[in-house]
């Protein structure tokens, strides 16, 4: 065993035992399974794996705590592959052995592949923004919506005035729904200065985007949007380096990864912005209790050996409102008792920020939420470029 290894499992028991001072102590029981549909392989693994990571600090810390009612709680990941149909097939088993809830998947493909079956439940809470659940339904979705982001996003980009825009899109589900969102959003009045001045596609598995980049070089853009994630956003990035384009760079949170940005250190354009939430710019947060749980998120997740950035952190809260509903239910609730749970909650303070799932049904999360952060190299981390809500600093 490497010191550092040492060290980082050193520091993890410093946490727990943290937790745990100020706490019920854990005890010796069988641990409750949270079951959990995640891509933990194929082209959306590194989602997948970092929502892994979220979950298991979020096991961590409960079972330092006491657990639930005197039980640990055990997340058990089931791997759907990065296919829908995989991840239908997971979860019509889950619901035959009559799982109360899942938690999962990870990727908005997968995902839209089981929600149209929970028209009668169990309560399913995915770990994507890119789907946008129907007010009262079984399905929730983490973090701040993807439409929300990006009205966001348009908003600083057009107080720094680059309004000549350049749309690359994958042709996938995730690519597809951030296109839809971004046609939207340039919908709003004060939105009628942004012109689209290129509009290009390409499929997921696609190894080069060069074609199309040439396009968008040619047409002069001031700012290119890259609306994709997972393995279609290095496809991008190579593109864009490829074509020599020097303007800002606009991509999905679902890129915001650590691991991603070091495994395409040489490509990546010089001031790439991302539609990013308090974990990655606590600085900028003024909620006490929102700055506490991020804190605790990064101490955690640090602890671990694991780098605490976006994706994590969109796993981090979702998992411990289940712990929450649990601990209010008990440990034989209901997936009516879960919806109940959620649906009525108006004011929880999370590492993403304050939920009020009244106001914003299968979700909780605003505007207030979207932070915009850079990617900084130099200081080998983001670094946040707006107010929450996306006014420039």
């Amino acid at each position: 065993m490497t010191i550092s290894r040492v060290l980082r499992i050193g520091a993890l028991f410093a946490v727990f035992a943290l937790v745990a001072s100020y706490t019920t102590p854990a005890v010796a029981a069988d641990p409750y399974e949270i079951p959990v549909i995640a891509s933990l392989t194929g082209i959306y693994a590194f989602i997948g794996q970092g929502s892994k990571a979220g979950l298991d600090g979020v096991e961590a810390v409960t079972n330092a705590a006491g657990g639930v009612h005197g039980r640990p709680i055990k997340f058990v990941y089931h791997d759907d592959a990065s296919n829908p149909q995989t991840s239908l097939q997971i979860a019509n088993d889950l619901i035959a052995k009559h799982a109360p809830f899942i938690l999962g998947t990870t990727a908005t493909a997968t995902c839209l592949s089981i929600s149209p079956q929970l028209q009668n439940g169990p309560l399913m809470y995915c770990l994507t923004p890119g789907i946008h659940p129907a007010p009262g339904s079984w399905t929730y979705s983490a973090n701040v919506s993807s439409d929300v982001a990006t009205v966001v996003g348009l908003r600083y980009l057009r107080q720094r005035n680059l309004k000549r825009i350049a749309i690359l899109a994958s042709t996938d589900a995730s690519g597809q729904d951030q296109e839809r969102g971004t046609d939207a959003a340039l919908m709003i009045p004060a939105n009628r200065d942004f012109t689209v001045v290129a509009r290009e596609h390409f499929a997921p598995n696609d190894v080069s985007a060069s074609a199309q980049m040439a396009r968008i070089k040619a047409a002069n853009p001031d700012v290119v949007l890259l609306l994709c994630v997972g393995a279609p956003f290095g496809t991008g990035v190579h593109a864009l380096a490829d074509s020599g384009i020097d303007v800002p760079v606009f991509t999905s949170n679902g890129n915001s990864t650590y691991a991603g940005m070091k495994q395409l250190a040489n490509f990546l354009p010089k001031e790439l912005l991302f539609p990013d939430q308090p974990p990655m710019a606590v600085e900028v947060i003024s909620d006490k209790a929102v700055r506490d749980q991020v804190l605790l998120y990064k101490k955690t997740i640090s602890a671990m050996g694991v780098k605490p950035d976006g994706i994590p952190a969109t796993a981090w809260d979702p998992g411990f409102l289940v712990v929450a509903a649990l601990k209010k239910y008990g440990l034989t609730m209901t997936s009516e008792q879960l919806k109940t749970y959620l649906s009525t909650l108006q004011d929880y303070a999370g590492a993403m920020g304050r939920y009020n799932f009244v106001e914003i049904p299968q979700r909780g999360l605003n505007e207030e939420s979207v932070i915009i952060a850079r990617w900084d190299a130099k200081a080998d981390w983001w670094r946040p470029v707006s107010h929450p809500g996306g006014a420039p600093l």
